[in-house]
């Protein structure tokens, strides 16, 4: 469902990527980890055609998107929760799911979206900046649904959020792949997430992959030390 292939991104002259290669299956979920600074945000801006990359190439279900400007990326099925959120604070949150539907037919907000978030339908008419972090993550990936992606980006998304939050938002995010049938990558520093979310844990340290492994046959230590300063 995604295929990246020699990808390599840089800012100026300093190349962060380092010729990433990475196949996810339809309905996998990916895992990325390392510590900050390793290019797992890059990454994900790469995907989405935020930083151009210098070489190699992205493909979403066999369509080659190098070449695609970020909102085309987005109609070709890629959906992205930056990292913060970046929900749009003064919007109302049906607001913001709406905009969310601007690559699709859909006139409103479809109901499985509310019925993934059931917090959101009863605060539909609140501000976005009015809600707490955890329920500002979850506006974000209603938003990112809205525009039925193939695969999704989730850039870092417990980050500053309760651990009771975090549970449900892996219980949330499985559902989501089963129900929906998509692919999902998540950036994470967080190992128990990971371990609870994904099929699969890539690390990258200095933009380079150097670790992948079924969730069932992860070295717990071995990711761990990669993870440590």
């Amino acid at each position: 469902m995604l295929n990246i292939k020699e990808l390599r991104s840089s800012y100026g002259e300093s190349e962060v990527l380092h010729g990433l290669d990475l196949d996810v299956a339809p309905g996998e979920i990916v895992a990325i980890m390392g510590r900050n600074g390793m290019g797992k945000t890059t990454l994900m801006k790469s995907l989405m055609g935020l930083v151009p990359p210098r070489h190699g190439s992205v493909s979403i279900d066999g369509t080659d998107v190098t070449a695609q400007k970020p909102h085309q990326r987005v109609a070709s099925g890629i959906a992205y929760v930056p990292q913060g959120r970046m929900i749009f604070s003064s919007m109302t949150v049906q607001e913001n799911v709406e905009t969310g539907l601007t690559v699709t037919d859909e006139r409103s907000v479809p109901e499985d979206i509310y019925e993934l978030f059931p917090v959101l339908l009863e605060m539909k008419n609140r501000r976005g900046g009015n809600l707490s972090g955890g329920q500002q993550q979850q506006l974000a990936i209603a938003r990112a649904l809205a525009s039925k992606p193939k695969v999704l980006l989730l850039d870092e998304p417990t980050e500053g959020i309760q651990p009771s939050i975090i549970r449900e938002m892996a219980r949330t995010l499985r559902r989501i792949r089963d129900e929906k049938g998509l692919s999902i990558v998540v950036s994470e520093q967080v190992l128990s997430f990971a371990l609870d979310v994904a099929d699969r844990v890539v690390v990258i340290e200095n933009g380079q992959f150097v670790h992948d492994s079924p969730r069932a046959g992860v070295d717990e230590a071995k990711v761990s030390k990669f993870l440590s300063v």
